[in-house]
C-alpha cells in the first residue's frame, strides 16, 4: 500500500524520473504527488498509481 509519507520508486521506463526515489506527499483521484529532493533542488511531480512502487525501507544495508 502507498500512503502519504511512504518512500516510492518510479517504475515507468519512459519517464524522466525512472529509478528515482521520493516521498509521497498526497494521493488524489488515482494520482500520487511525489517529492524528490536532491542537493539544492526539490521537485513535486505527479504520477499515476501504476507508475510507482513502494520501496522496502526495512532492509538493512550490508557494509
Amino acid at each position: 500500500m502507498i500512503f502519504p509519507g511512504s518512500v516510492v520508486k518510479v517504475t515507468n521506463l519512459d519517464d524522466t524520473y525512472y529509478g528515482f526515489q521520493g516521498l509521497v506527499q498526497r494521493i488524489s483521484d488515482g494520482k500520487v504527488a511525489v517529492l524528490f529532493e536532491g542537493g539544492n533542488w526539490d521537485h513535486l511531480v505527479t504520477f499515476q498509481m501504476g507508475e510507482i512502487e513502494p520501496v522496502d525501507t526495512s532492509k538493512r544495508r550490508k557494509k
